[in-house]
């Protein structure tokens, strides 16, 4: 039976496409810029307490540990290492993460950059509340270790390089992130929320998309099935879930190239068969499944009508 904890993550898909200048004016190489896209996502959750989970994004920059250290486009601040930051954008944008899911996308900046090698991101956020679906507003402080932004690092760099494109996905795993206080069965029982952030990068340029659809026949039609939890296993370890929308569709963004086990349950269906799926990277996978009515479900629902 699937608890009714929060289960959602976030997800921040940063599209590093990488075009030269269109024109030989200015100062500079074409070859030494490259176009940073960055964009913002969020992976669907079966959390029913919860209407809205609102973040201000103010800033964003990232690191440039290998390239041309001269560029005009770098900021004067610097890490320990002596290493410039990149600003990707700074403009205050308020998005409601859970208007972003399968794959949805909102774009955050669209900005030239330097060609060369990425570490760090650093992510600045304000403004972060959720909302439960009886209208209780919980405003969440960002710790004061936040002031210089939450760092995610980026391992292996990511390198831009001029003329092609690269893509880096952020997952701002919410499940661990906005942690609930209280007895979270019921928004009475929530009594607040703590924002712990944990965000994880992955290279798109070596990642892929796990994509589809779960549905049901009855009276040889087929019915979307909503809230199907999709979890996705390497090596038998746990890699992320996800759960279908009300057209039964899902994706997983940002699985790096190699084998999984997939797998799809839904309270009151037969469990799916464990499938192998190979991810490519850059690429779509498509994988759907049709699941049967569990009969036990049904034999204890009938029980339980005869009863009353």
């Amino acid at each position: 039976m699937r608890t009714k904890k929060i289960l959602f993550s976030l997800l921040l898909t940063m599209a590093l496409s990488l075009m030269g200048c269109s024109d030989g004016e200015g100062s500079g190489n074409a070859e030494d810029k490259g176009t940073l896209s960055l964009q913002l996502t969020d992976a669907p959750f079966p959390y029913d307490l919860l209407a809205e989970a609102n973040v201000t994004v103010y800033k964003v920059e990232a690191r440039l540990v290998d390239g041309d250290d001269n560029s005009d486009d770098m900021n004067d601040d610097s890490d320990d290492n002596g290493s410039p930051f990149v600003t990707l954008m700074e403009e205050e944008i308020d998005v409601n993460l859970l208007e972003l899911t399968n794959g949805l996308t909102q774009q955050l900046a669209d900005i030239e950059v330097p060609v060369g090698s990425y570490d760090l991101i650093r992510v600045y956020v304000k403004g972060v509340n959720v909302v439960l679906t009886d209208g209780t507003v919980y405003d969440l402080k960002v710790p004061s270790g936040y002031a210089s932004g939450i760092k995610v690092f980026v391992d292996p760099a990511i390198t831009v390089v001029g003329g092609l494109s690269s893509d880096l996905l952020l997952d701002f795993d919410v499940s661990r992130s906005f942690v609930a206080k209280g007895n979270i069965n019921t928004p009475a029982g929530v009594n607040g929320f703590n924002f712990k952030p944990v965000i994880k990068a992955s290279n798109l340029s070596t990642a892929g998309t796990l994509a589809g659809n779960v549905s049901t026949v009855e009276e040889e039609m087929a019915l979307a099935l909503e809230g199907t939890q999709i979890s996705v296993f390497a090596a038998d370890t746990l890699n992320t879930t996800s759960f279908t929308d009300v057209e039964g569709n899902y994706a997983v963004l940002g699985l790096k190239a190699g084998m999984y086990e997939v797998v799809a349950e839904l309270e009151g269906y037969l469990t799916s068969d464990t499938l192998d799926i190979q991810i490519d990277a850059a690429n779509v996978t498509t994988q759907d499944f049709i699941l049967e009515v569990d009969p036990e479900a049904t034999e204890d629902e009938e029980t339980t009508d005869g009863s009353n």
